[in-house]
């Protein structure tokens, strides 16, 4: 199916739950509506507990985790036998990689990084880790810089692909990981902000990568499924370990003062144990994307339809756009330069149109399952808010 094959009329009563008569949903780039058949899903994890009782686990939770990995890896640009780790959170994945370089590890990032990342970085780098913070900007230069930070004795490499704050895409990933790869610097790239919104492809050096993303903005998976791709042949061993690292040794006899062992490939980056609900509202939201031909193709072709027409509306009114003009080098929604941005947010809040700010950035994510009109009309509404006296 092509995007002008797409039939949004037919896709909108899948998420009649969400989209209340009114209300502009233009936060999609942070939490797009769950389909109403995540309600029923939600309710399956309860009926599924109740008949298996402990044995949920090994009827139902583990094949659908496997299935949601699978379909997971395809999306982000992998082959659906690669391997994939979960946790609930981006920071749980990336806190565990970082474990695995010792307490003083040599890392080069940028500051262009989320939050969670960006925070903890600088907290490594108290506690004696050395951290190279290598300025964002101007993103023209970004790779040469970055080629030029990473050599030999360097640990890891932590790089977003799309940018949080504007969604820019950045074209110098390719060069810059490839470059990595060659002087075995371990390479973790942030596609949170392309997943879902992007049709996501990897450089020749892929197999090293490690990919970290998640479920709760594009996808539509909510809380709790986020992930990381795994080289099938690390041998990294995760000083931040549970249990279902080495879900196979369960049974075996406990040797005190022996090394700690790892299951093979994405396992060693399991954690614990975990609610499997959020699985099952994943699943759900992959079966709607799959049955609407949402293809990362497709989504994405709507995905530039949407935001280039909030960004020449935007320019129209004489509004400053952070995010680039440019559609080949835009991801999923489009970031406005605005005073007060946060009143802002407050005060669309109050005319039911959602919009979010980071700093002085206001930012407009839609969806797939926008009209139009609704993308029109939350411009509008923001637009004379901005441009009121």
């Amino acid at each position: 199916m092509s995007a002008a094959e797409f039939d949004r009329a037919r896709l909108r009563l899948e998420y009649s739950a969400f989209l209340q008569p009114g209300r502009i949903l233009l936060t999609g780039h942070s939490h797009q509506a769950w389909p109403n058949r995540a309600r029923t899903a939600m309710a399956q994890a309860f009926d599924d507990a109740a008949r298996f009782v402990d044995d949920k686990w090994e009827h139902a939770v583990f094949p659908l985790v496997a299935d949601v990995g699978r379909r997971t890896l395809s999306r982000l640009g992998f082959s659906e036998s690669d391997t994939i780790s979960f946790g609930k959170s981006s920071h749980e994945l990336g806190f565990r990689l970082l474990s695995c370089f010792g307490p003083k590890p040599r890392i080069v990032t940028t500051t262009g990084e989320f939050h969670s990342l960006e925070r903890q970085l600088r907290r490594l780098s108290e506690a004696g880790a050395s951290v190279t913070w290598v300025p964002r900007n101007p993103v023209a230069s970004l790779a040469d810089r970055l080629i030029e930070a990473v050599g030999a004795g360097v640990d890891l490499l932590a790089v977003s692909t799309t940018f949080y704050e504007d969604a820019a895409i950045w074209p110098g990933f390719e060069a810059v990981s490839d470059h990595a790869a060659r002087t075995g610097t371990t390479v973790l790239a942030d596609a949170y902000h392309g997943f879902g919104a992007l049709e996501l492809a990897w450089p020749a050096q892929r197999e090293h990568l490690f990919v970290v993303s998640g479920g709760y903005k594009y996808a539509q998976f909510g809380e709790g499924v986020c992930f990381m791709r795994v080289p099938t042949s690390t041998n990294l061993r995760p000083v931040y370990t549970g249990w279902f690292a080495d879900f196979g040794a369960l049974g075996d006899e406990r040797a005190h003062g022996a090394p700690v062992g790892y299951g093979a490939g994405s396992q060693r980056f399991s954690g614990a144990t975990f609610d499997p609900v959020s699985f099952y509202r994943a699943r759900a939201a992959l079966d709607v994307f799959d049955e609407h031909g949402l293809t990362p193709s497709v989504l994405r072709a709507l995905s530039v339809a949407q935001t280039e027409r909030i960004a020449a509306a935007l320019e129209s009114a004489a509004v400053p756009l952070l995010s680039p003009r440019s559609a080949s080098e835009r991801a999923g929604f489009v970031a406005a330069r605005v005073k007060d941005a946060q009143a802002l947010v407050k005060a669309l809040r109050a005319e039911n149109v959602y919009v979010d700010a980071r700093g002085e950035s206001l930012r407009f994510g839609p969806a797939p399952y926008l009209t139009d009109g609704e993308i029109d009309a939350g411009v509008a509404a923001a637009v004379r808010l901005i441009t009121s006296p």
